[in-house]
């Protein structure tokens, strides 16, 4: 079997179907197909918001999963989405994600399209719903954010093959359960608390104890090696990270991992020798790219990442 995996679309109808082309996907009447009998997609989730066209991007998703030609997994913005529709069984009024203008602005290219309540919008939602929050083959995994071995074990044994079910949809929005981190740090990634004492200014001068992970880097043994997005890491502490830090991070024997939800730039480059980021921004300016996967060979290698070029 050869795997077309693809990230983080963001309602770039356009760019998805130049790069379905472009992998040897064609569209019939019957609907999308692809020569190679033993061909498959895997989407790794955030097909809406940003970009113009949510519904015609889900449209091309669903006709492509419901047909047996393509495999998904929920992304924090159908996540994100789940939430901002549904009603608080606790706080009458109110919504499990709250209706602030900060989520109502990066929610808006979904809502023009799907309005708040009505009939078709549910129906999406409903979607939604039933996509696993990871997938395995014999060869590798897909995940949207981070595959964590102890986080991915105890979302086996809690949910339904990786699918949420509807009370636990409600209770990864509640920080207070125990489902919400393990949700969490799978569709949004891990932080990690620095030691007592330090903290660093982030890119919008806010003061902040916790660092965005690099999971991917098993090797790492420092903060400035392991942490994201601290603009000046002098701050950062310099003795080495604690082993619950690097307990976070990827075996370098595991299978191959793909993700996307981090929008990286420049040339597409693999993480680590078994870890690939497919997220290069196509939801605003970027390409929207994909690996191709193919039998057994599991040596990741750049050469097969597709449609790189600005404009696809």
């Amino acid at each position: 079997m050869t795997y077309d995996i693809i990230p983080d679309i963001h309602g770039q109808f356009e760019k998805l179907t130049g790069l379905l082309r472009k992998l040897g996907w064609g569209r019939t009447p019957a609907g999308w197909r692809n020569d190679d009998a033993n061909r498959q997609i895997v989407f790794l989730g955030d097909f809406i918001d940003r970009g113009p066209e949510n519904a015609a991007v889900l449209n091309t998703v669903r006709s492509l999963v419901d047909a047996g030609k393509a495999q998904a997994v929920m992304g924090n913005h159908e996540l994100n989405a789940l939430h901002y529709h549904t009603p608080s069984r606790i706080q009458r009024g109110e919504y499990l994600r709250p209706h602030t203008a900060k989520n109502t602005r990066q929610h808006a290219s979904f809502l023009r399209e799907f309005p708040l309540g009505a009939k078709e919008t549910q129906a999406t939602l409903d979607w939604m719903a039933q996509l696993p929050l990871f997938l395995e083959t014999d060869t590798f995994r897909a995940v949207h954010a981070c595959w964590n071995d102890k986080i991915i074990s105890q979302l086996e044994a809690e949910t339904k093959s990786g699918v949420l079910q509807e009370g636990q949809i409600a209770r990864a929005a509640d920080k207070a359960d125990p489902l919400f981190e393990l949700v969490d740090v799978t569709t949004k990634g891990p932080e990690a608390p620095l030691p007592v004492g330090y903290t660093f200014s982030d890119k919008d001068g806010t003061e902040r104890d916790h660092v965005r992970v690099k999971w991917w880097q098993s090797g790492a043994r420092t903060w400035d090696a392991l942490a994201m997005s601290v603009p000046d890491p002098t701050e950062l502490p310099i003795n080495p990270i604690p082993a619950s830090v690097s307990d976070m991070t990827y075996p370098k024997t595991a299978k191959p991992v793909f993700f996307g939800h981090y929008w990286l730039t420049g040339e597409p480059v693999l993480q680590a020798a078994n870890a690939l980021c497919l997220d290069y921004s196509a939801g605003k300016d970027g390409p929207l790219i994909a690996y191709r996967m193919e039998g057994e060979d599991q040596a990741l290698s750049p050469h097969r990442i597709a449609g790189m070029q600005p404009s696809i």
